[in-house]
């Protein structure tokens, strides 16, 4: 298994873009996710700051999806949360990244189940066609929408897709508070496109750092290899302390003797 080691790029110390991507390849980051970029300008300029320091751009993580749900009941906070991940897809396209990372929808009590899961499916299937034309993959997440709550479920949610370019993006952290990360792993197997991680400890339920908590990242690797796994690894998480640096150096170290674990 080969994998690589990536970070948020909005999580690294920076006044500025260049400076961000030169501190990510300084900190040891072999690839970085910024967030959806607006302009052609924003993309180009991402684009120069990464062939630069020679740090690779693995994914966008779109920003529209919690404001402007897929599963809203307003066709037109849908299409505005389309709009927004067709501006994702375009600076993964510019930018060489494959992937797109997609909320697909939020339960919530104006939303149910039933209606999360057909817009949200209706609304993907819509903007697959523009992702396929520019060889970019939507990846759903796992993450605190009430929604797709079991990794059976999450795979049939993508299998329901019959598409390589629509897939599964598993977030490890996320899942501690409602299920065992390397069960799902082994659930979701070639479903999965790219992986998240963030630290949390189960028994009081709060996120702290990667190898501080309660994930056992040894069974996490473990089935990873299993599934064959070899793509980008994504820290989404803060350092600890005042000095930025220093901190995202601590996380970059972590993921070097979790990368380590057998």
């Amino acid at each position: 298994m080969t994998v690589h080691k990536g970070i948020c790029l909005g999580l690294v110390p920076g006044s500025s873009v260049e400076e961000k991507y030169a501190n990510a390849a300084k900190l040891g980051f072999a690839s970085v996710e910024p967030a959806t970029l607006r302009t052609a300008d924003e993309r180009e300029q991402h684009r120069e700051c990464a062939e630069k320091n020679g740090v690779a751009v693995s994914s966008i993580m779109n920003s529209d999806h919690w404001g402007s749900p897929l599963s809203d009941p307003d066709p037109d906070v849908r299409k505005k949360s389309l709009d927004g991940i067709a501006q994702s897809i375009e600076s993964a396209a510019v930018l060489g990244a494959d992937t797109v990372l997609v909320v697909p929808a939020v339960v919530n009590a104006e939303v149910s189940y039933e209606d999360a899961w057909e817009r949200s499916y209706a609304s993907l299937q819509e903007i697959l066609p523009l992702a396929k034309e520019k060889g970019v993959c939507l990846a759903v997440e796992n993450v605190w929408n009430k929604f797709l709550l079991s990794p059976i479920e999450f795979a049939d949610y993508v299998d329901g897709f019959d598409d390589e370019f629509l897939a599964a993006y598993f977030d490890v952290g996320n899942i501690v508070a409602y299920g065992i990360p390397q069960q799902w792993i082994r659930t979701l197997g070639k479903r999965l496109k790219k992986i998240h991680i963030k630290g949390f400890d189960g028994g009081t339920h709060a996120w702290v750092q990667l190898l501080a908590g309660s994930i056992d990242w040894a069974a996490v690797m473990s089935a990873l290899r299993e599934v064959g796994y070899d793509d980008a690894i994504t820290a989404e998480l803060r350092g600890e302390g005042d000095d930025q640096m220093a901190g995202i150096a601590q996380i970059s170290a972590d993921m070097d003797e979790i990368f380590a674990m057998e």
